[in-house]
């Protein structure tokens, strides 16, 4: 049966200086090795809706889905480059009512401000050829929402970047991977296609398409952790 990994990045930047949990910085050097590799290996990196066919089975290709949590600047200014020169596309998940903002879910904790793309920075990753996805509008606990809040997050977000992007917008992820069946269901009712979570593990032919796990690469994902991530069994173990 065909494996397939989703691969899940945040920041594409060196750590700044007193942040907490630097392992979500991945350096720019580092992801573009990591490209580097996957397009030595044989792999094409793919946004969620371009690798669809493939993960559902109706396709067959050796190849890798790129994915970014949260919209943040660094994405657009340090790994779009390396997405084009690879020839490459991803899909990037975004808060839709945080455009232009910070991450204050979790600045406090984190002890850090991280700048989240604009509108039009948005509009630039997308009329580059990569996917806006959704991840609600305030990134909040959606298992802690009443069905009101539900449906305001996650089909609200989905109407904000279709109206933003003027396109479709078919992919979601989960804010910080925490759902139940209820919120899965309100996604499926949302009209979503599918939806990632932040579980780990690499995706087969058959799963369902509303609780894709990922692979996380975090800043300490040097080389040769990154291939045993991508070919082997190593993070499925961790899901």
């Amino acid at each position: 049966m065909p494996i397939i990994p989703i691969l899940m990045y945040h920041n594409i930047d060196n750590p700044p200086q007193g942040a907490k949990l630097r392992g979500l910085y991945v350096r720019t050097g580092a992801f573009a090795r990591q490209m580097f590799l996957l397009r030595l290996l044989g792999y094409q990196g793919l946004s969620m809706s371009a690798a669809m066919p493939y993960l559902r089975g109706e396709k067959q290709g050796r190849v890798a889905v790129i994915t970014f949590d949260d919209g943040y600047v660094d994405t657009l200014e340090n790994a779009l480059p390396v997405l084009q020169k690879n020839g490459f596309s991803a899909t990037c998940y975004f808060i839709s009512q945080r455009s232009g903002l910070y991450n204050d879910w979790d600045a406090a904790a984190l002890n850090v401000r991280k700048p989240l793309m604009n509108d039009e920075q948005v509009r630039t990753w997308h009329t580059a050829g990569m996917e806006v996805g959704a991840h609600s509008r305030t990134h909040p606990r959606l298992s802690n929402c009443n069905d009101a809040e539900l449906q305001n997050e996650i089909a609200g977000s989905k109407a904000d970047l279709e109206a933003l992007t003027e396109s479709a917008v078919t992919q979601f992820c989960y804010p910080y991977g925490d759902l139940d069946e209820r919120v899965s269901n309100a996604v499926q009712q949302a009209g979503f296609d599918a939806a990632t979570t932040t579980r780990r593990g690499r995706v087969r032919v058959g799963d369902n398409p509303l609780l894709f796990r990922r692979i996380l690469v975090s800043g300490s994902t040097f080389p040769h952790l990154f291939l045993l991530k991508l070919l082997t069994g190593y993070e499925d173990k961790r899901g």
